[in-house]
C-alpha cells in the first residue's frame, strides 16, 4: 500500500472531526511544511529568524498584507502563492472561529445558569416567581449596591433574568449537591428561599443548613405550620409566613394600613424599616436616650429592640439597652455612620 494512501487513511481517521486538537496539528504542520518549503526556495529572510517567520505568517494569513517581507525567488512566490496565502487563510478563518465558538459557549453557559459562580460573601435566592421575585432582586440590589453580590438560583429551565447584574445558576433540584456546589452555597452570608412549593422551601432550607449552618438563613412559607417545622430542626432559621390575610383584615379595621405596610417595606421610596446592632463595646443605655438622639441627629425613629428575647416592639423609654441589642428604626435611608 503506497504512503499516499496509509496517509490519507490516517487523515480521514485522525481529522475528519475538527476539534481543538486536530486544529492544532494542522496549524502546526501549515507552518512546519511552509517553513520546509521555504527554506528549501532559499527565501532566507523569512527563514532564518523565527519572529520574522511567524510574523510573516500572521500579517498574510490575516490579509493584513504590510509588504514589509515577501518572497524574491521564483519558487518561493509559487509557495506563497499555492500554499501559505489559501493554507493561512483556511486556517486563520477557522481559528477565529473556533476562538469566537468558545467565547459565545462560555458566555451562553452562564446565561443558561450552567456554570459555577466565582462569588463569596454573597446573597443566594433560591426560586423563582417571575416578576415576584425581580422585585425581590431589585429590592435586595437597592439595599446592597456596592456590598454583596446577588446569585439568583433557579429550578426551571429559564434564562438570567437579569444578565450583567446578577449571577444566574440553574439547578435540578435545591438538594443537588453537584448543583448548590455551582451557586456556591456553602460561601454565601445569607440564603433566601422564596419558592412556590412550600414542601421544596423546607427540603431546601434543611439542605442548605446542613451545607453552611453560619448563613443567615430565611425562608418563606404559606404554610405556617412547615415554618414552625423547619424552627424545630432549625432554630437560627428566619421563617417568613404570609400574611396577606392579616394584611386584608386589618386594612378593614384600619383604612390606611396596608399602603403603611407597604411603605415601610419598600427600599426605594418613603420611610423604611432597618435594624443596627447596638456596639458591644459601648455602654449600657436606655430607650430614652436612644430614642432622642435617633430623632435630632438622623431624624429616625426607634421603633423596636431585640436583645436575645424576641423582638419587643415600642418599648419603654426607660428599658435598659445592653451592648449587642438589636435596634429597629424607620428611617428614610439606612444610617451608616452612627455616632454612639
Amino acid at each position: 500500500m503506497s504512503l499516499w494512501i496509509l496517509f490519507r487513511q490516517w487523515a480521514v481517521k485522525n481529522l475528519s472531526a475538527l476539534n481543538s486538537k486536530n486544529l492544532l496539528m494542522v496549524l502546526l504542520g501549515y507552518i512546519l511544511l511552509s517553513w520546509l518549503l521555504l527554506k528549501l526556495a532559499g527565501e532566507h529572510a523569512m527563514t532564518d529568524s523565527f519572529t520574522n517567520y511567524i510574523y510573516y505568517l500572521f500579517v498574510t494569513a490575516s490579509t493584513v498584507g504590510y509588504g514589509d517581507m515577501s518572497p524574491t525567488t521564483s519558487a518561493g512566490k509559487w509557495i506563497v502563492s499555492l500554499l501559505v496565502i489559501p493554507g493561512g487563510l483556511g486556517v486563520f478563518a477557522v481559528g477565529v472561529g473556533r476562538v469566537a465558538s468558545l467565547f459565545l459557549q462560555y458566555w451562553k453557559s452562564g446565561l443558561q445558569g450552567k456554570r459555577s459562580v466565582n462569588v463569596k460573601n454573597h446573597i443566594l435566592v433560591l426560586g423563582w416567581n417571575e416578576q415576584r421575585t425581580l422585585h425581590l432582586i431589585k429590592m435586595l440590589q437597592h439595599e446592597e449596591s456596592g456590598r454583596r453580590p446577588i446569585v439568583l438560583c433557579v429550578r426551571p429551565e429559564i434564562e438570567n433574568p437579569l444578565p450583567g447584574e446578577i449571577e444566574f445558576v440553574r439547578v435540578a433540584s435545591f438538594t443537588d449537591q453537584e448543583g448548590m456546589a455551582r451557586a456556591s452555597v456553602e460561601e454565601a452570608s445569607c440564603i433566601l428561599i422564596d419558592n412556590p412549593e412550600d414542601d421544596i422551601t423546607l427540603s431546601a432550607a434543611l439542605f442548605c443548613a446542613s451545607k453552611n449552618p453560619q448563613a443567615h438563613l430565611l425562608a418563606y412559607f404559606k404554610d405556617e405550620g412547615l415554618g414552625l417545622l423547619l424552627k424545630q430542626h432549625c432554630p437560627n432559621a428566619e421563617c417568613i409566613p404570609s400574611v396577606a390575610v392579616e394584611m386584608l383584615a386589618k386594612a378593614a379595621v384600619d383604612p390606611g394600613s396596608s399602603e403603611l405596610h407597604h411603605e415601610l417595606l419598600s427600599t426605594t421610596q418613603g420611610m423604611t424599616q432597618y435594624s443596627v446592632h447596638y456596639p458591644q463595646n459601648a455602654e449600657a443605655t436606655t430607650i430614652d436616650a436612644l430614642f432622642i438622639a435617633f430623632k435630632q441627629r438622623y431624624d429616625a425613629t426607634l421603633i423596636g429592640i431585640d436583645c436575645g428575647q424576641g423582638v419587643e416592639l415600642n418599648p419603654a423609654l426607660n428599658k435598659a439597652v445592653q451592648p449587642g441589642c438589636k435596634l429597629f428604626y424607620i428611617s428614610d435611608e439606612r444610617i451608616t455612620d452612627f455616632q454612639w
